[in-house]
């Protein structure tokens, strides 16, 4: 048996794009970005960026304290079991990103926004905006991956602005509600994936992601696959540095089809353990994604109208098992 097949391909042919130019959100400096952004969105179909503004000291407190956690017997981990708020620990055979798939070979823990007791933002109606699950057994644990969390969030909410200015649109279009976005932080580990379990088995199955942006952390190890504009699966290569970059079923949704949302997949065939950072960015639960707001020239709108936690919400029923129970 064998793992499923991709084409290795060089370095040089993944769009790597500098966001230094727009960090201070200067309108010349977003719209550098924002032309390297449409191109590599639209040509390529996935693409990494580079001085991103996240201090390397947090993304290897964040590793540090994923490789900690991880490391913990099962029964510990599962103290701190996924809640109904998709708060906490997954374990394997927790997570199927696609329908056809066998479950995910991975582990992930997964957190989103601190907010105080009380807070408004906290409905029955809104199941993001909770309290987080940290782990009493470890509490150095959110010491470690929360500032990661806000770092990324800052540079997922710029991103989001940098792609609005590609589309000659108001900068805060996909932005304006971000008082309590409903961003997930998540920790994913992948145990090494020996060639027996065949080609049908992944890290994660091949899935487009739900919401508007990832923004995806990758260590050394690789084994992250993405799918071409021309349907062939080929490596997405460890990049130091680098934030990979995939555009969601929501902001294609948003922008009328304007950006693709990427297929991708995670094969971790390298006898290493591999550990991921993911930040899944989406504004506020109320949120409306109106792909009105791109329409010109007469254009018709692909989709009605939609709450951004609605639509999410209701992907996260069909993908994770403990929502079915």
């Amino acid at each position: 048996m064998n793992y499923a097949e991709s084409k290795a391909i060089d370095v040089f042919h993944i769009p790597v794009i500098d966001m230094g130019p727009a960090l201070d959100g200067s309108p010349e400096g977003e719209r550098q970005v924002a032309d390297g952004f449409r191109r590599a969105a639209t040509e390529v179909g996935f693409f990494y960026v580079k001085n991103h503004g996240v201090p390397w000291s947090l993304i290897e407190q964040a590793r540090a304290a994923a490789r900690a956690f991880f490391a913990l017997p099962l029964d510990q981990k599962t103290e701190v079991r996924v809640n109904a708020n998709h708060r906490g620990f997954l374990r394997v055979g927790e997570a199927k990103m696609a329908d056809y798939a066998q479950p995910d070979l991975k582990e992930s823990f997964v957190w989103g926004l601190e907010v105080p007791p009380g807070d408004p933002a906290m409905t029955p109606d809104n199941p993001f905006i909770c309290p987080n699950n940290w782990p009493a057994f470890m509490p150095e644990l959110k010491g470690a991956v929360y500032p990661y969390y806000e770092a990324t969030l800052d540079c997922g909410q710029r991103l989001l602005n940098v792609f609005a200015v590609s589309m000659d649109l108001p900068r805060d279009t996909f932005t304006k509600h971000w008082r309590h976005p409903i961003a997930r932080g998540a920790l994913i580990y992948y145990p090494p994936q020996p060639p027996e379990m065949g080609r049908e088995q992944f890290g994660v199955a091949p899935h487009t992601d739900y919401g508007c942006l990832t923004v995806l952390c990758q260590d050394d190890v690789g084994g992250l696959e993405v799918q071409t504009k021309a349907g062939e699966w080929v490596t997405a290569h460890p990049i130091e540095g680098t934030f990979v970059v995939n555009v969601g079923d929501l902001l294609t949704r948003w922008t009328n089809d304007s950006f693709a949302s990427t297929p991708h997949r995670v094969v971790n065939k390298g006898g290493r353990e591999r550990y991921s950072l993911v930040l899944a960015v989406d504004p506020d639960f109320e949120t409306l994604v109106d792909p009105v707001v791109v329409c010109r020239d007469g254009e018709k709108p692909h989709y009605p109208p939609v709450r951004c936690g609605d639509y999410v919400r209701e992907r996260f029923d069909t993908a994770f098992a403990y929502r079915k129970s």
